[in-house]
């Protein structure tokens, strides 16, 4: 049996295509199109090509998009300067702060910027008042990453009320906000980290099982209920070719693109776990483009909000 594939890419498309008359409408009271400032601190090279996306995809709809790009060695009170500026302007809706930032400066100054952010421009979902608001289920802006694995499912025909969820990973931007939402919509959750004893048999009990934890084929067949859904948030870049002839199959088409370029994008679930699953996200291709519709779709409902929308 191969699963599934939930196309990420198609759906993105089409929720890109959705928002074109709303960015009208906004475009017309606003005077202006809906805005989006990203500041973007170092140099660190998948970050400059998660940015290039985002701003690339917002200025294909039509949204005005204005990267703030600074140094790596620029203070941390630089970088909350530029998230003020971005507080403070007419011109912009939406506000992201690329992470990570870079290591020197600490580990709570992610938070620091997150904070220092509107929430109401907060399109990331990250600042504490829209955190509480996910919390309660009622939120302004989730997450995008689980917000558009929540898309996906919606658009695929997946069913969450009753199902068994199981999310491996607790991070702020992804695991935590992912649990919250299918908690919401009633599946019963379960979530899994680095302490979690004989991870392969709790993962196996779900229906729906999802996979954010940055390591590369980490979940593998025995981890994997026959035909439940697998949600593969990873993207790991690997340039050691025994990986990755030790993960694809001989005749896999992704080994003459691995001789080109030196390198290929690997999920955190092993390519095995298609033999495995009813459906799975594909990477590339699943989860990276509905985390930047999902940016977009939140980009516009913030200048809605702005225009007297109820938040």
């Amino acid at each position: 049996m191969s699963a599934r594939l939930l196309d990420g890419k198609r759906t993105a498309a089409e929720i890109r295509s959705g928002l074109s008359p709303r960015i009208a409408a906004c475009t017309e009271r606003l005077g202006r199109p809906p805005a989006l400032g990203i500041l973007l601190v170092g140099d660190d090279p998948a970050s400059q090509v998660y940015v290039g996306t985002k701003s690339k995809v917002g200025d294909a709809l039509g949204l005005a998009v204005e990267v703030v790009t600074l140094p790596s060695t620029a203070t941390l009170e630089a970088a909350r300067q530029v998230v003020e500026r971005f507080n403070a302007s007419d011109d912009h809706d939406g506000i992201l702060v690329q992470a990570p930032l870079p290591a020197a400066h600490g580990p709570d100054a992610e938070r620091a910027l997150f904070d220092a952010i509107d929430p109401l421009k907060d399109v990331d979902g990250f600042h504490p008042a829209n955190v509480g608001r996910l919390v309660q289920g009622r939120p302004r802006f989730a997450p995008c990453t689980p917000a558009g694995i929540l898309e996906l499912f919606d658009r695929s025909g997946i069913e969450l009320a009753g199902s068994r969820a199981v999310v491996i990973g607790r991070s702020q931007i992804v695991g935590k906000p992912m649990a919250l939402l299918l908690l919401h919509r009633h599946a019963t959750v379960t979530v899994c980290h680095s302490r979690t004893r004989d991870l392969p048999a709790v993962a196996r009990e779900a229906d729906i099982l999802v996979a954010a934890i940055g390591r590369p084929a980490f979940v593998t067949p025995e981890y994997v209920r026959p035909g439940a859904t697998v949600v593969d948030v990873g993207i790991n870049r690997v340039a050691d070719e025994a990986t990755i002839r030790d993960l694809l199959p001989a005749d896999s088409p992704r080994l003459a693109s691995f001789a080109r370029r030196g390198s290929l994008l690997v999920g955190d679930v092993h390519p095995a776990v298609s033999d495995t699953a009813g459906a799975l996200t594909p990477v590339p291709g699943g989860v990276g483009p509905m985390t930047v519709a999902m940016l977009m779709v939140n980009t516009v409902r913030a200048a809605e909000i702005r225009l007297g929308a109820e938040d």
